[in-house]
């Protein structure tokens, strides 16, 4: 026996480890951990699976704001090359063109015309996402795939109002007629620029030619719309970028659609935030079932090394048999939770409205991979320890055990532990925050739990309390590393959840406020200076008295310090774009109040100066004390950089790149500008303006503001049922936490009740020791949850978090609540076995 142990071949090794995993199962001594591990992989791969399922979804949905997945948009007709590498890639290709043209009806005195966005389509536009059309302007809408059949034109609302004409009249484009045939309530790649303000008109690309409208020298704005797999598309994009042509750009949903591209960011932060807090816990219960499964082996061992097992084969054979035990966790909870994110998809119902693409591999190698690392990377460190287990322990079971340099194999695993929550996140600020606010408050926390029970030490001779009082205390503190190790393991556990719950109200709320139901859905531009009192009048009169408004100058950026800059100066092809067109430029006393100041300081309304938004500074390479002239209509005007500021664009306000001082630009010639929310009862108000003021145009944003909305909704849905999810996954290693120290408390109740302790009095004595560890953790976890809330607030989805008192009630009866409910489930059967059995079994 003693030779065959010590000469173990590799199948022999094998062939042993097998035996030692079935006997052990059957025992029920790996069950805990299996549990803990399938639990951990299970709620890590259902969270990945799902997000990586909406994550796919936004992507796809959110494209339909560009009409496809890549736009190539040029001034000038793309030749064949474009269109063939994106068939040679597989991708649906359309086109379709767009410039401003005059629309008019009547004919002599009676003729009115309007400048019009003149749009013509091709069969399969768009390739993403859905126009929608109406037959009249009050008339409900509904979805299409046709465009304009041939001779017929679709228009905007705001256009029939203008020419004051209806449905089935004509409108004349160039030398041609089209009967107004529909009304485009939604048009979903209709971008806010100078073109797309104009009211919109569709025809047929077939029927272009016969208006005449295409001349030499004409501004005609091409697009190049494809769409296909994500893979293909980003080939494809990347081939364009590699090929540029003079007067061409590519868009896709990062460079074309920055609103929606935010909105898409939180909400992978979002899903991420719930995947990480579920791989954190289940690391909590791997680690603490391991030492349970750990400790429970000394005796085994002892026996194996008094039969000749050197310290090297025991290793061996118990690595092998954690690695069996790793995969068959990994591929049952990879499994589980296929399962459960389907079945949380069917519980979803309506709430997560489109379609889910099908979930891709990386979710499930993420949890096996997962899985496989938490049990090898924090059950081999306390395994080490079975290593220097004397034979001595056969004889006396009251042998200790050498203490192992397990430092090392602890470093390796958080490292691997580290690396797989960055993974999880997608996002290195996210992962990074989260990874080390818990780390420090484990650390934190232990240091606390320490001092505490240091505190409580005194109180051990107190002998004129209730017996059960002082046997709570007594076993509190002479179990000072059990205490708290158990106490940092609820407080790490229950922090993750409160965070979660925290996330799930504030910053849900914040991120909703970001974007509100009320938030501005109509621009109004070209308000002429002395038109500026009597719009103001006529808003307030609608009840809109609250609206702002800003003067609007347009102005070319020429010079930095002094030296002439221009497209050639810059390698990014955005800051080319900046350079080589005018800015939006305007000036206020004040700093508005959806910007704030991060650099420098604000203007003096008397100086010449400038504050840039932080990101287009950035991107020219502009910084503080830095010079500017800007050429406005001939004039050069020269200010310096007093102050950055961050913007928030998702607010839908009026923005700018570049705010001046007043004394800089209140003389220069000028328009002004506003945004404001119009509810769907008072949209006859933009009709009524247009009339009044003829030159005003008025940009309705409604369409592009539903979408991001309906985006935030199913996100903000989808994270409420992974909260539950994470939740219920977050009780159940909970209670494989507290199970962990059930030996250790059975051995110490048998002892207790042969000395002559009352089962009543042990009872009384568990429950006040449960009552202190969980409300010790609840309110360190409260503590943990509130600050990373505010860092992550602050610092990743730049929301302001509003302080909320009852975290800390919760913590603590959440934490009481799930000691006893972990006690009771662990420890109910102790007391009820005479105390020589239960010394036995202990």
């Amino acid at each position: 026996m003693t030779s065959d142990i010590r000469s173990f071949s590799p199948l022999s090794l094998l062939v042993q480890a097998w035996r030692m995993t079935v006997r052990d199962w059957r025992a029920g001594e790996l069950r805990l951990l299996a549990m803990a591990l399938v639990i951990a992989v299970a709620s890590v791969s259902s969270v990945g699976f799902l997000a990586d399922r909406i994550r796919q979804a936004l992507e796809r949905d959110a494209a339909q704001l560009l009409g496809g997945d890549v736009v190539l948009i040029s001034d000038n007709p793309a030749d064949q090359g474009p269109r063939e590498e994106a068939r040679r890639l597989g991708l649906s290709v359309t086109e379709n063109l767009q410039f401003p043209s005059m629309a008019s009806v009547g004919t002599g005195d009676a003729a009115r015309s309007q400048l019009a966005a003149l749009k013509a389509v091709r069969p399969g536009y768009p390739l993403r996402g859905s126009l929608r059309v109406a037959d009249g302007p009050t008339a409900p809408d509904e979805p299409t795939r046709e465009i304009p059949a041939p001779g017929t034109a679709w228009v905007d609302p705001q256009l029939l109002s203008l020419l004051d004409v209806r449905v089935g009249d004509d409108l004349q484009l160039g030398d041609r007629h089209f009967r107004i045939a529909r009304v485009i309530t939604v048009e979903p790649d209709r971008g806010m620029n100078f073109i797309n303000v104009a009211p919109r008109v569709m025809i047929r690309e077939d029927d272009l030619a016969s208006t005449g409208l295409v001349t030499f020298g004409s501004r005609i704005t091409y697009r190049l719309l494809a769409a296909g797999q994500p893979a293909a598309a980003r080939e494809y994009a990347a081939w364009l970028q590699a090929h540029p042509q003079r007067g061409q750009r590519v868009e896709t949903l990062d460079s074309g659609r920055p609103e929606m591209r935010r909105t898409i960011d939180r909400a992978q932060q979002f899903l991420s935030l719930v995947a990480l807090l579920a791989a954190l816990i289940a690391a909590v219960a791997v680690a603490l079932a391991a030492r349970r499964f750990t400790l429970r082996h000394f005796d085994s061992v002892a026996v194996m090394r008094c039969l000749g097992a050197t310290q090297t084969t025991l290793t061996r054979l118990f690595a092998v048999e954690f690695l069996i035990i790793a995969l068959g966790a990994a591929a049952v909870g990879s499994a589980l939770g296929y399962a459960a994110h389907e079945g949380l998809i069917a519980a979803l119902g309506g709430l997560i409205t489109a379609d889910l693409p099908r979930a891709g591999p990386l979710p499930a190698i993420q949890g096996f991979l997962a899985g496989v690392w938490l049990l090898m990377g924090f059950a081999l460190p306390p395994l080490a320890q079975l290593r220097h287990v004397a034979p001595a322990r056969v004889l006396r079971r009251d042998t200790g055990v050498a203490p192992a340099r397990t430092a090392l194999g602890y470093g390796v695993g958080a490292l691997g532990f580290a690396l797989l929550l960055l993974w999880f996140a997608r996002d290195l600020k996210l992962g990074l925050m989260v990874a080390g606010g818990f780390l420090a408050g484990f650390l934190l926390f232990s240091g606390i739990s320490w001092l505490g029970l240091r505190w409580l030490e005194p109180l051990r001779q107190w002998q004129r309390g209730p017996v059960a009082l002082r046997f709570a205390l007594a076993g509190v503190v002479r179990r000072r590393g059990a205490t708290v190790a158990q106490i940092c393991a609820l407080a790490v556990g229950l922090m993750a959840i409160l965070l979660l719950s925290i996330t799930r109200g504030d910053l849900v709320e914040g991120w909703r406020g970001a974007a509100p139901p009320d938030a501005p859905n109509r621009f109004l531009i070209n308000i002429q200076p002395d038109q500026r009192e009597a719009v103001s009048q006529r808003l307030a009169q609608a009840g809109l008295g609250h609206v702002q408004l800003y003067p609007m100058i347009r102005g070319r950026l020429i010079e930095i310090n002094g030296r002439e800059v221009g497209p050639a100066d810059y390698q990014d092809d955005r800051a080319q774009r900046l350079v080589d067109r005018e800015f939006n430029l305007s000036y206020m006393d004040e700093l508005p109040g959806h910007n704030r100041d991060v650099a420098g300081r604000w203007l003096d309304p008397d100086a010449a100066e400038v504050s840039m938004e932080q990101g287009i500074a950035k991107t020219l390479g502009v910084n503080l004390g830095d010079t500017l002239r800007f050429d406005i209509a001939g004039n050069a005007v020269d200010v310096k950089v007093t102050g950055l500021r961050a913007v928030d664009w998702d607010s839908m306000q009026v923005n700018f790149f570049a705010i001046l001082s007043p004394a800089a630009l209140r003389d220069m010639p000028q328009s002004w500008i506003t945004a404001l929310h119009l509810p769907p009862e008072q949209a006859d108000l933009s009709n009524a303006l247009i009339r009044e003021f003829p030159n005003l145009t008025i940009f309705d944003t409604s369409a592009i503001l539903r979408q991001v909305q309906d985006v935030l909704e199913q996100v903000v849905a989808a994270v409420q049922f992974l909260f539950l999810f994470t939740l219920a996954a977050g009780c159940l290693v909970l209670y494989a936490a507290l199970a962990s120290t059930r030996d250790e408390r059975v051995r110490e109740a048998g002892l207790l009740r042969a000395l002559g302790a009352t089962r009543r009095q042990l009872s009384m004595a568990q429950w006040l020791e449960l009552a202190a560890i969980g409300g010790a953790a609840g309110v360190l976890a409260a503590a943990g949850a509130s600050v990373i809330a505010w860092l992550l607030a602050r610092y990743v989805f730049n929301f302001a978090l509003t302080p909320n008192p009852w975290v800390w009630a919760t913590g603590l009866l959440v934490g009481v609540a799930c000691a006893w409910a972990g006690g009771w489930m662990g420890l109910r059967g102790v007391l009820r076995q005479p105390p020589l059995a239960t010394l036995r079994e202990a």
